[in-house]
């Protein structure tokens, strides 16, 4: 049996590389990793809820108790 050129052989061996590589990217670009990206930036802390005020003149009824 006489052995292949050596041409032969290295065009296979691209050819197998290319397709390998063509699979990957493929497959990774169908299916995207689900986790948000990192932030390296903290976020500011969400501001505590505001305390209900006192009426400005207790003397006089607010107008939601005139409606």
């Amino acid at each position: 049996m006489n052995p292949l050129p050596d041409r032969t052989v290295i065009i296979g061996m691209v050819a197998t590389l290319g397709l390998v590589f063509a699979l990957v990217f493929w497959f990774v670009r169908l299916s995207p990793s689900q986790t948000p990206p990192l932030q390296w930036r903290d976020t500011a802390p969400a501001p505590a809820p505001a305390a209900p005020r006192a009426p400005l003149n207790p003397g006089k009824p607010s107008n939601a108790a005139l409606i």
